[in-house]
């Protein structure tokens, strides 16, 4: 009988590393980053992507709520949100107001993106706020951040 060595194991790891734990149905960890400025998404969407993370898009509160809450088929939870606060149509205070009213949406942490001091005041209440990052943010930070609030969920 041949037992698994060493070699089984760095395999393992590689294939979870890579798409995902494959005991957990090979399922990556998501993060939803929103913010209006595509040159912030597209940067969070690198280092989120060199982590083996998957990455859902946004550029405004209206436009990730409404990707959270439409039809059921295709729709996909992010595990954890980053969220810049001032953007059009839908402000980041807003959205994260929004997600306090929906019991699958509530417990999702946030990490909020902002400029100093700018209104950080007004989501000291919420429970869902992980952290607060100040632009421009040092990107080795945010990628410990966010997997912070990743390994918070389990």
């Amino acid at each position: 009988m041949y037992i698994c060595g060493s070699e089984c194991r760095r395999l393992f790891i590689f294939i979870s590393a890579a798409w995902g734990d494959p005991m957990n149905g090979g399922v990556m960890s998501k993060v939803m980053v929103i913010d209006d400025e595509k040159d912030v998404v597209y940067l969070i969407k690198v280092l989120m992507e060199r982590e083996q993370l998957e990455v859902m898009e946004a550029y405004n509160g209206l436009e990730a709520y409404n990707k959270l809450t439409g039809p059921a088929e295709g729709k996909a939870i992010p595990d954890a949100i980053i969220l810049d606060i001032m953007m059009p149509e839908m402000d980041g205070y807003t959205f994260q107001a929004k997600l306090q009213e929906i019991d699958d949406l509530r417990r999702i942490p946030i990490i909020i993106l902002t400029a100093k001091g700018q209104m950080k005041d007004l989501f000291e209440l919420s429970s869902n706020i992980f952290a607060f990052v100040e632009k421009p943010f040092e990107p080795k930070n945010l990628v410990k951040i966010v997997k912070d609030a990743l390994a918070s969920r389990k």
